[in-house]
């Protein structure tokens, strides 16, 4: 009798599951041999990623990949998330550093070095969000990248006499015409989409701008436009994924919408609009100079900004023929040059957004500390 104890446990619990609605995860696989007691193996069942489709309105925040894997800090904004009206969030895959925020199983993308175990049930944690019906999308910072550098200095941004250029932070950069980080950046959106992210958004799409731009060369950039080498790669990024009908989506700098050059970075609005599903000017009314269109203090001004910008961005999507709902911009909830950013300041660039017509929206703030009071409570 003593034999047959944990066969009649584990089916006792298997009807205990079954009336409750349980669902375990595990396979159970009987064993029997002649003249003895039944007996039971128990086989975990791997865990299956799922994906959840786009949201018609996109309403988000940002979360670093190290809060991502910290459970208080995580619980804390998923917990903001399911009281309001957000249903999405976007996690850093790579940030400014180059590192890889959880281990990768590929192994020629293994050998780079580039991952840490910062988010340790990656799989888990993104297959709970979608259980709540969250959306979640990948943030991979492209081109700002001080690991690889390390690595392979020879994609590497670098100064005038060979060596790897930094910007006035420090943190080196990889040269936008260098193919091989294009397969890079292409191994990692695999990878990310394969423990669970549903979009990838691809930030630091760009040639630097912060740094010494007088001794500064292109090993494989150098001799062309810039706005032609990063068309080149959009086209590459578009043509990889969407085959594998993956969503993308890019960050811009804000004044991408209402400036016709290439801000001396290469980004051009409707290139981007030509190439992802989504595009966000990262339109912060801190981050615009002062005396902009007329505004001394342009902080001051967070409805009055978005309006302007969005509203130039709907204008130049309509002409290019495509759909300003690609347009999702990235609005302020941090405060910055003493400038405190209220509930009220958040929510105006909110209301600004949907008066030029558009529906979706993303908070950010460095910290992943955000305002709670300026988001509503209603879900939709």
């Amino acid at each position: 009798m003593k034999k047959n104890a944990p066969s009649i446990v584990i089916a006792s619990l298997v009807i205990l599951g079954i009336s409750f609605g349980f669902i375990f995860p595990f396979k159970y696989q009987s064993t029997f041999v002649a003249g003895e007691p039944a007996s039971v193996v128990v086989v975990p069942t791997p865990f299956v990623v799922t994906h959840v489709k786009t949201p018609d309105s996109v309403k988000a925040i940002y979360m670093s990949n190290w809060v991502a894997g910290n459970e208080k800090l995580r619980t804390n904004l998923v917990n903001l998330i399911d009281k309001t009206e957000l249903n999405s969030v976007v996690i850093d895959i790579k940030d400014y550093t180059g590192k890889i925020g959880f281990l990768v199983s590929n192994p020629k993308l293994e050998k780079f070095g580039s991952s840490e175990n910062r988010i340790p049930d990656v799989k888990e944690f993104i297959g709970r969000l979608h259980e709540k019906g969250i959306y979640v999308i990948g943030r991979i910072s492209s081109f700002q990248d001080s690991s690889l550098v390390k690595t392979h200095p020879e994609y590497a941004v670098k100064n005038k006499a060979g060596a790897v250029w930094k910007d006035y932070k420090g943190v080196a950069w990889l040269d936008v015409g260098a193919k091989p980080v294009w397969d890079y950046l292409a191994m990692i959106g695999d990878e990310a989409y394969s423990v669970g992210f549903d979009e990838l958004n691809f930030d630091y799409i760009r040639f630097p701008s912060d740094g010494n731009m007088e001794d500064i060369a292109y090993p494989f950039s150098q001799g062309k436009v810039k706005a032609t080498a990063l068309r080149e790669f959009f086209s590459f990024v578009s043509g990889y994924f969407h085959n594998k009908d993956i969503t993308i989506s890019a960050d811009l700098f804000g004044m991408t919408t209402s400036n016709y050059d290439d801000l001396g970075i290469g980004q051009v609005l409707e290139d981007a609009l030509k190439y992802f599903d989504y595009v966000s000017p990262m339109v912060y009314p801190s981050h615009y100079p002062t005396n902009f269109n007329g505004w001394k203090k342009p902080a001051e001004k967070p409805y009055e900004v978005i309006l302007y910008a969005m509203s130039k961005a709907v204008v130049r999507a309509n002409i290019a023929s495509t759909s300003p709902y690609k347009l999702r911009p990235w609005l302020q909830d941090f405060s910055i040059g003493g400038t405190n950013y209220s509930s009220d300041m958040v929510r105006a660039q909110i209301k600004a957004t949907y008066d030029v017509g558009l529906n979706s929206w993303m908070l950010w703030n460095a910290s992943n500390v955000y305002t709670a009071s300026a988001l509503d409570l209603e879900k939709i």
